[in-house]
């Protein structure tokens, strides 16, 4: 231990302890923008300097260690000076026009502004601006940039994919996507984790709401929207409401108060996947010799994009299903639409995801099989809902719980915990389970692919079929590990769940962004809860699956389901040799 005072508190901490982890033990908070622990340590931003007794230089609290007798003086004069000088700086090379920014109240260079009290600037302003597609799903401001290099860190230590790096030298230093490529021809996954990780405005998704509104208020369109299950536990945190109050049949109701003709659940087609991916391990499993192995799941774009860009090789060994945000629009503009009497060309499907690459997804060509038209029109991330509500003054607090539209809107415990990772697996294993013995396993028998650890392998036995080996994955730098460990023959496995993100769709990059947090894990726990008090806990057991197929697809990997509910990954090129023509 080291002992040391800091703003005259005397403190024992670890050897080797930042002083600014120091400094939080006693709950003084040193600002800084560009610091992520263990992730970004550069003192770029230099706004966690510090004084230390003996040191004529002012020192950075987030890459120096403590030492023993150390004095410290976090906010002396001195330390304010050097500190409002530097926002200063990074202010004169800011857009400041908050009020028209995404991230307006929820911005760490704003904060500490006026934590700071800057009421006014003293530099000239030098703001640069690059032209960008505002077609794409991710989208880059050059005049909001504060060159924190947290995007550049995150892609390469977090998610190893290396899509952003500096250009330029002196004043001319900026990030942008790395070896002079634009972000359409790169092997971009839009993740969205640089976006979750950026403490100002400078990442974002492109906006959609405005779009959804149209429809909304056309009278020629039916609106139909679908929520992902991780949606549920995350949408009230901007909102400042809980999760208790901030539940899924309230969102309903604020949904339906923005005008939506039809609020419908994505569990209902998470189930529906799990039917379809589970028949396909089933068929491939007993199989084997005519399949490549694994079997991987294809429920995540952003994972269906790395392996096409990084490990090609494996395409075939994806599971032909379709995500669950995709099978839900061709359900919609073909069972529902004719259930119901519908023009499928005159319906608008909406999706809430909490995930960016699900907008590129919706967007491929291919993704039409119900009529023609894109089967998904339009998906808002969690945020973009978030400030729907707000534009369109829906009272939140006020709202009762109304239950989801019927008969898309029922799902199981099975299905919600798609949005934690392992979720997919445990969900896919208990149904498998059933398929081959006729009876349910205990809805806990495959715990072990759950909790946030990145890579979790287990082998699980099935009567009738053996030992099935399985691995579950989230985050594309233990995804990579994972695919050099099979392509190397150092592991070995038949069903492998991956996820793009930490923690699953609960960290996904749409979700609500709290600087210096990570819950997905938090996030994550809430789903496992909803469905250990979910009435039905399988998929096969969801009457409404059940009876879509009696009435409409007769059985699973049958003609109908083919066509509708399955793709070939293999149509489309990532990374595109041709820049995409983007509906948007």
């Amino acid at each position: 231990m080291v002992n040391l005072t800091i703003d005259n508190i005397a403190v024992s901490v670890p050897e080797g302890t930042t002083i600014l982890d120091a400094a939080k033990t006693l709950h003084i908070e040193i600002p800084h923008l560009c610091y992520l622990k263990d992730l970004n340590e550069i003192a770029a931003c230099r706004l966690c300097v510090v004084e230390v007794e003996g040191v004529d230089r002012l020192v950075t609290s987030c890459n120096n260690a403590v030492a023993e007798g150390m004095v410290v003086n976090t906010n002396s004069p001195r330390v304010r000076a050097a500190r409002r000088t530097n926002i200063q700086l990074i202010l004169s090379q800011h857009d400041s026009e908050c009020t028209a920014c995404v991230r307006n109240g929820n911005c760490t260079l704003q904060s500490t502004a006026r934590d700071l009290n800057i009421y006014s600037l003293a530099y000239d302003k030098n703001v640069k601006k690059r032209a960008w597609d505002k077609n794409l799903p991710l989208i880059r401001d050059e005049s909001k940039c504060i060159k924190c290099m947290r995007c550049v860190q995150v892609c390469d230590k977090i998610q190893t994919v290396n899509i952003w790096d500096v250009s330029g030298t002196g004043t001319r230093t900026t990030v942008d996507v790395s070896h002079n490529r634009a972000l359409d021809n790169s092997e971009c996954t839009y993740c969205g984790q640089c976006i979750t990780h950026c403490p100002v405005g400078a990442l974002r998704e492109r906006d959609d709401t405005s779009r959804v509104m149209a429809a909304i208020h056309d009278p020629e369109v039916v609106t139909v929207v679908q929520v992902a299950p991780a949606v549920r536990a995350a949408w009230g945190e901007s909102l400042g409401v809980n999760r208790e109050f901030a539940s899924a049949e309230r969102m309903v109701s604020a949904l339906k108060r923005v005008g939506f003709d039809y609020v419908f659940d994505t569990n209902f087609t998470a189930d529906l996947t799990i039917m379809e991916e589970g028949s396909e391990f089933i068929e491939r499993f007993t199989h084997k010799e005519e399949h490549k192995w694994p079997m991987f799941t294809s429920c995540c774009p952003g994972w269906i994009r790395f392996i096409k860009s990084q490990y090609p090789m494996f395409t075939d060994n994806l599971s032909t299903a379709k995500s669950p945000q995709q099978m839900f629009g061709a359900v919609a503009k073909s069972y529902f639409a004719e259930k119901m009497g519908i023009d499928p060309h005159k319906m608008f499907v909406v999706s809430i995801m909490p995930c960016l690459a699900k907008k590129s997804e919706a967007a491929l060509p291919q993704m039409n099989d119900a009529c023609g038209d894109p089967d998904v029109d339009v998906v808002l991330t969690t945020r973009e809902m978030d400030r729907l509500f707000r534009s369109e003054h829906v009272p939140i607090q006020h709202l009762p719980e109304t239950p989801f539209d019927s008969p898309l809107g029922s799902g199981t415990g099975a299905a919600v915990i798609f949005g934690a990772t392992g979720g997919v697996m445990d969900a896919a294993l208990r149904s498998a389970y059933y398929l081959i013995t006729g009876e349910n396993p205990p809805a806990d028998a495959f715990k072990d692919v759950r909790g946030i650890k990145g890579r979790k392998e287990a082998t699980f036995s099935i009567p009738g079929a053996g030992d099935v080996r399985v691995a579950v994955v989230s985050g594309l730098r233990n995804t990579r590990f994972l695919m050099r460990d099979i392509r190397a023959g150092r592991a070995s496995f038949d069903f492998v769940e991956i996820m793009a993100c930490p923690g699953g769709c609960a960290g996904g990059g749409g979700q609500p962004i709290h600087e210096g947090l990570e819950l997905a894990e938090e996030r994550g726990d809430v789903l496992w809860q909803l469905d250990s008090d979910a009435p039905i806990r399988y998929s096969h057991e969801n009457s409404d699956v059940l009876a879509i197929y009696e009435e409409y697809f007769k059985a699973p990997l049958g003609e109908r389901s083919h066509h509708l509910l399955h793709t070939d990954h293999h149509c489309w090129e990532m990374p595109p040799k041709k820049k995409p023509k983007y509906k948007f």
